[in-house]
């Protein structure tokens, strides 16, 4: 029976544990989307995991709408990341890079007062975070046929500089209402050529991205994350069963190193649901690692891994304010809370300012 404490592969990757770093924006770049020292000692400092995943990398300005977060698509990028890989491997740790497009819910003001792009013209609910405070979302504007080639281009190109970079692998974000999300829900897809309507229309462009993905870096340095249960920041379907299960099934059919979920408990950061978290169902069609993410305790992830469900558990918020939680968790050890004021701000405070190794 696996414990959270026992190796495991994970496609190309060697995981020394199964305590895996959740990916979050933490906003500690600059507006040139530069990674920079402080993330790299944030980084260092969790080499503990048995993976870590980067927070969301904007793969394009087009795609990139949180303030201060980072990118990868120019040559500053990469070498600001290349410092963050070197010093994780340095420290015996393992780091992927996840691969962002914000799709809806990025505001004009980071396209010099562009629209947005999405599969429709629709309008995300809420306000989004910009340089100049909060503002409401604006409508964006459905993709051409003739872009979608571009946007699985820079996806492409992205991962190109993360393998260049020095990521042990890349995952690509298709939850959390982002993107690719936008395309596999009903709810926001209301195309009707051959990216919209049926599941399998719904479902083309995650896995046109992901194949291009695996032919760029190879199957085993891709992974993908989705968000199969309840809304996620305005974006929901009629039949997820049915949606999530077709979309894992087909990635399975790829060879990815790991699928990934996110399944919010009725407290969930990006909004609270009553839908029932599908990893078990999805387990049955998809046979590769499947990691499991949010609002576990080190109880409920213990009992997921030794039945079965999932082969690791994913953790974030615990991550934030316990930079050793792999240690913690062998030892018994208390666990910090995080301050929530801290979590985008600038600076040390809160991002690399906890401490480790408790004795």
């Amino acid at each position: 029976m696996a414990t959270l404490f026992d190796p495991i592969t994970l496609g190309a990757i060697e995981a020394p544990n199964r305590i895996l770093m959740a990916p979050m924006t933490r906003g500690r770049s600059d507006q040139t989307a530069v990674p920079n020292d402080l993330m790299r000692l944030y980084y260092k400092q969790r080499a503990g995991a048995g993976l870590i995943i980067t927070e969301s990398i904007g793969i394009s300005q087009q795609g990139l709408g949180w303030p201060n977060a980072p990118g990868i698509w120019n040559a500053e990028q990469v070498e600001g990341w290349k410092r963050i890989t070197a010093a994780v491997h340095a420290a015996n740790g393992r780091i992927m890079a996840q691969l962002w497009h914000m799709g809806r819910l990025v505001h004009p003001s980071f396209l010099a007062g562009e629209a947005p792009v999405s599969c429709s013209a629709t309008t995300a609910p809420g306000h989004a975070y910009t340089y100049a405070g909060t503002a409401p979302y604006e409508r964006a504007r459905a993709l051409d046929l003739n872009e979608i080639p571009r946007i699985v281009d820079d996806y492409v190109r992205a991962a190109g500089n993360a393998i260049n970079a020095g990521f042990d692998g890349v995952q690509l974000h298709a939850a959390n209402g982002y993107l690719i999300d936008q395309f596999l829900r009903d709810s926001s897809n209301l195309r009707d050529d051959m990216y919209g309507g049926s599941v399998d229309n719904r479902i083309r462009l995650m896995l046109e991205i992901a194949k291009a993905l695996c032919d760029e870096v190879g199957a085993l340095r891709v992974a993908v994350r989705l968000s199969p249960n309840g809304d996620a920041q305005g974006v929901d379907d009629s039949k997820p069963e049915i949606l999530f299960t077709a979309a894992a099934a087909a990635l399975d059919k790829l060879g990815i190193a790991f699928l990934e979920l996110r399944e919010p408990d009725a407290s969930g950061t990006f909004g609270k649901t009553e839908v029932p978290r599908q990893s078990s169902l999805i387990r049955t069609v998809f046979k590769g690692p499947l990691i499991t993410n949010s609002d576990r305790t080190m109880a409920e992830a213990a009992a997921e891994i030794a039945s079965g469900v999932a082969d690791a558990v994913s953790f974030g918020r615990p991550f934030i304010s316990n930079p050793d939680l792999p240690f913690r968790f062998a030892k018994g050890a208390e666990l910090v809370p995080s301050d929530p004021a801290t979590w985008f701000s600038q600076g040390a405070e809160g991002y690399t300012s906890y401490p480790a190794n408790p004795r």
